[in-house]
């Protein structure tokens, strides 16, 4: 690897995609998919530790979690989460290394060994912000610079800069964040008002905003961000660059008059079991309805788990007399997703191999070479209501059983 003196990436504005449009790749989930085959294998004999990769990775396509959400999983402190998730990294490395599969080819092309710091530095920053990982940054870029055969030294210096940038970006809060420029209106895909919000049928007054948040943090949560916001009034914490632009998009257009994140916890279920999440915020329009808005970003809204968020909070959303919107970091949202056109002999055939049964990653290999673009995959599952399971990657009809997703693993 080439070091850069600096560290410095460039750009700034070049780093961070206006439209995840832009960034949708199937190398992006062939790397998903040969590090879900490596955790899986692993944690045949370390269930425990593989739990913790996958809940701080964001492995199923879920957003990281903080290292004090996943102690509060298996009952312990936030340095305990640490050292454990560490410690599983390493073995994880390792075990890759043992079984003769390091350098992973997927990681080895994605992040060649020799390439320019900078260079790295702002692909994982792009990488960044695209899925939403910002919370666990430095674990996920000094993860994916090792499987890609990078030595520990090198790896670990290219993650700080990644890091640092974030970290400096968040000092900058108010506007640098979101826009990363100085002057003007935030960049990227414009709020999109009205025609892509989902109103409920049902008229009547809708529920009032609540006063507070749902969701508590800890103050050492690593990862977050905070910034003022003229509407709400206040300071308000957020997760990562791509809800920071959301908000930012809120609180300069006109037509929204304030909004509350993270207005409730709401229970979905994944293959039986119970989960929560927390929907990024709820706004008020000048006219006085209510939308609930969700952060997914465009490339992650076709995976199951983020299906069932979706489906659960636009329920919650509608029984309170709120619209309800997936806010996708794009121009391409749900309705976009429903009249995306497909080539028709593309989407026969993979009609046609899931009628027989699930579809694996060497099939959706060859229907890549034959024309599938990532978008079609995504405007297809969504359409059809496919049931995609992200790393390792399988698609399956609606009415096909399936394997269920690995559980959380009791202490």
């Amino acid at each position: 690897m080439r070091a850069d003196v600096s560290g410095k990436a460039g750009n700034d504005v070049a780093d961070f995609p206006d439209d995840l449009r832009d960034h949708l790749s199937f190398e992006l989930e062939e790397c998903a998919h040969a590090l879900g085959e490596l955790v899986d294998d692993y944690g045949v004999d370390r269930e425990r530790a593989a739990a913790i990769l996958r809940y701080r990775l964001g492995i199923a396509g879920e957003r990281p979690e903080t290292l004090t959400r996943i102690g509060a999983r298996f009952d312990f402190s936030r340095d305990r989460a640490r050292q454990l998730h560490t410690k599983a990294a390493g073995e994880l490395l390792r075990h890759t290394a043992r079984s003769g599969r390091l350098p992973v080819p997927e990681y080895a092309r994605r992040y060649p060994v020799g390439t320019r710091d900078s260079v790295l530095t702002r692909a994982l920053l792009a990488e960044t912000y695209a899925t939403d990982g910002d919370i666990a940054v430095n674990d996920l870029a000094y993860l994916k610079l090792r499987l890609a055969g990078h030595d520990a030294t090198d790896a670990k210096r290219v993650a700080g800069y990644v890091t640092q940038r974030i970290v400096g970006w968040r000092k900058k809060t108010n506007h640098l964040l979101s826009r990363l420029r100085e002057t003007g209106p935030p960049a990227g895909p414009p709020a999109p008002w009205p025609h892509r919000i989902d109103w409920p049928a049902r008229s009547g007054s809708p529920a009032a905003l609540p006063t507070s948040a749902a969701r508590a943090f800890d103050l050492d949560d690593d990862g977050r961000g905070r910034f003022y916001l003229h509407k709400p009034g206040r300071d308000i914490g957020f997760d990562s660059g791509l809800e920071a632009r959301l908000m930012r998009l809120l609180d300069t257009d006109d037509r929204i008059r304030t909004f509350q994140e993270y207005p409730e916890a709401v229970g979905y279920r994944v293959d039986g079991e119970e989960h929560v999440h927390f929907p990024t915020l709820v706004t008020e329009l000048a006219d006085g309805r209510r939308v609930l808005i969700d952060v997914q970003p465009l490339g992650h809204i076709g995976f199951h788990v983020n299906r069932m968020k979706a489906r659960t909070a636009r329920e919650w959303a509608h029984e309170n007399g709120w619209g309800w919107l997936l806010w996708t970091g794009s121009t391409v949202g749900e309705p976009e997703l429903a009249t995306h056109p497909v080539s028709a002999a593309v989407r026969d055939r993979l009609t046609e191999l899931l009628a027989d049964g699930p579809v694996r990653r060497d099939a959706l290999r060859q229907l890549r070479a034959d024309g599938l673009e990532p978008l079609d995959l995504v405007a297809l599952t969504v359409r059809h209501e496919w049931r995609w399971e992200r790393a390792p990657f399988q698609l399956s009809a609606a009415n096909q059983p399936h394997p269920e997703a690995p559980a959380p693993v009791k202490v």
